[in-house]
Order: C-alpha cells, then structure tokens, then sequence
C-alpha cells in the first residue's frame, strides 16, 4: 500500500475534530510489543514527551507507541490517553501490579487553526486515536492520508498552504547486494520493509521532482521572520509572537514528525541511527528544514521481526546501511505525499488552500 503499515505488525490510529473553533487531532502509531525504539531532534523548536526513555541506555530497551499531536505543547496530554489505552490491552513493560506501557510522543503548532485556541488535543482523544488503530488488513483505502489525525491542522509555506498526513514504503531487494569494494556481495535477508508516516506542517515548502521552484515567495515573508526574531522565541512548542500570515494562520509556528518503522532486527542505538539517518529525507523534501521555529522530530522503531546478517562485519554494515538510505527515501516520500493528499479547509481563523503540486 505504499503506507507505514506495509510493515507487518504496526497499527495506526486517528481522531480529530473540525468543529466548533477545532481544527486539531491526534495520531497514534502502536508498534507490537517488544519493539525497539529511537529518536532524532534536528528542529530548534521542538515540543516532546518521553524521548529519553528511548535513549538507549536506559533501563527499558522497548517502546509500545508514538503519539503524534496536535496542540502544541498542550497536546502532549494526548499521549497519556494513548498510554492508557495500551495498558487496558495488558501491553506495557511488566511491573509489580500491572504494566507501564512507554509511548514516547511529539508535537506540532495548530493552536487556533480552528478559531478556537483552547480546543487542542487531550487525553481523552489520545485514547480515541489509539482504540482506532488499524493494521494493513483492516485499512481503509486512503482513508489514513491527509487532513487527518495530527495532520488536521498542519499547515506549510510559512503556514500558507494545507498540510496534512502522508505515509510511504520502500521493500529491500531480497538476496546479494553489493559489499564492500573488493569484498564479496552481501545477502539481505527476504522481506524487509521500511516505512514511514509524516505529518508535514513545516516552515519550508515541499521540493517536488522536477520542480524548479518549489512555491512563490510569501508576501510579507520577510516582516514576519523579523518579527519572529526580534520577539527571540520559536515555533514547534507554541512560544511565538503570533504574528498572522496571510491565510489568518498563526505566523511561523512549524513542525515536521515522522515515525520510520522496519521490520529488520535492530537495537535502540540502531534505531537512534535509524532517525538520524531518515532525518536526510525530511531535508531532500522540504526546504529549509529544520529550522529554528521548526520542531522537526524522527522517530526510528524496530519490531526485530528480522534478523540482519551479523555473521561479518561487511554483513552487518551493509546491512544496517541498506535500511537507513531506505528510510531517507521512505521520509521523503511520505512528507510529500502528506502534501499531495492535504485538501483545502475554511474556518473562522482563514483558508488554507492545497499547495500547488507541480
């Protein structure tokens, strides 16, 4: 399906809200258990929940969900509602009397989007979004794309044009690759996949192929990066001078979340490596990236379903490599996607139009 869920065992869930002054929700990516995490944050104004505990020299080495918010900082509440979903299903890391299920989360702006700027994320819609969870099997075609979830009220181009959710997959070729010059090819193993799941509400435009300019400058572009400056505060966790832009958007208040997710077997570190690596494709797709009023944020996750070869080091080198340059690709593919899928919305607070794909 080309989506986050071509790798088997991962779930994902949406729930949002368009009315009454909302345009905000949330997204809930829930990984099997067992599963390996990690994490990258290249933006300067960046608004997370439990990231350390997927450092990977912390005691619990797994991680059960990503919560992707809307809200600003506010919206990190979602991610409790996610957490508590997960330990009514019993998944969690197992403690005296129960379990504790780590679910590691981050935000984007949206405050207002809506007309309201109280009506964010909480809780109990972290909870909704979890309990919608669905796999490959039971998703709806398209259904998980676009204003949708924590893409409901992204916007992009300096908050101009619509954002929303995109997804996008890269299948590893099965057998020999090349190994090291001079060394014998390598041996991936059968079926591996990487996917991943963006929700693009970047400061920068979307650089599609061919496309010589990506979008016209924005009027007043100058002014409001000015004004940002002199006020000395930034985007991602909702400290801004709430300039508005053209469209009647809060001004540059930004944020770009991924999850990239395999199948192939890989550790906490690994998975670290693996965001920092996805984190090329975030930069190949939008431009500029990771900026000061962006949040930008990769989360990497492994379900070890495969094992890697690690009976060389060429094996396991090549290996490792062969999953990181296909979740740059994988990233890139699935922010622009995210573009593509977005519609165009009205409320009290302005119009955000489709961006002019090439």
């Amino acid at each position: 399906m080309d989506s986050l869920l071509d790798v088997p065992g991962l779930r994902v869930g949406h729930a949002q809200r368009t009315d009454d002054g909302w345009l905000s929700g949330v997204t809930a990516v829930v990984l099997p258990p067992g599963s390996a995490g990690g994490v990258d944050v290249r933006g300067g104004g960046p608004g997370t929940i439990e990231t350390d505990a997927l450092d990977p020299s912390t005691l619990v080495q797994t991680v059960d969900a990503i919560a992707l918010c809307g809200g600003s900082a506010y919206g990190l509440a979602a991610a409790s509602g996610v957490q508590l979903w997960l330990e009514q299903q019993g998944q969690g890391h197992p403690v005296v009397g129960g379990v504790v299920p780590i679910v590691a989360g981050a935000v984007i702006f949206d405050l207002g989007r809506g007309g309201d700027f109280a009506a964010r994320p909480d809780a109990a819609m972290g909870f909704e979004a979890a309990a919608a969870c669905v796999g490959l099997e039971d998703a709806p075609d398209g259904g998980l794309r676009g204003c949708v979830g924590a893409g409901t009220g992204a916007a992009v181009g300096r908050a101009l044009y619509k954002g929303g959710v995109g997804m996008a997959s890269v299948r590893l070729p099965d057998g020999p690759v090349p190994g090291p010059p001079g060394g014998a090819p390598v041996v991936l193993p059968e079926g591996i996949v990487v996917g991943a799941l963006a929700v693009v509400n970047a400061a920068g435009v979307p650089v599609f192929p061919g496309a010589v300019v990506a979008a016209p400058p924005a009027e007043g572009e100058a002014e409001i990066a000015q004004e940002a400056a002199s006020a000395g505060e930034g985007g991602g966790s909702g400290r801004a001078s709430g300039r508005t832009g053209a469209s009647g958007a809060p001004g540059p208040l930004n944020t770009t979340l991924v999850v990239v997710a395999t199948n192939a077997s890989l550790t906490p570190a690994e998975c670290k490596r693996l965001a920092t690596a996805a984190h090329s494709g975030l930069a190949r797709a939008l431009d500029p990236s990771h900026t000061l009023v962006d949040g930008d944020t990769v989360f990497g996750v492994s379900t070890r379903a495969i094992e890697l070869d690690r009976s060389s080091e060429a094996g396991r080198v090549v290996g490792l490599m062969s999953v990181q340059v296909a979740a740059a690709n994988a990233v890139r593919e699935a922010i622009l996607d995210g573009v593509r899928s977005a519609t165009a919305v009205t409320t009290p607070a302005g119009t955000w139009e489709r961006f002019p794909v090439p």
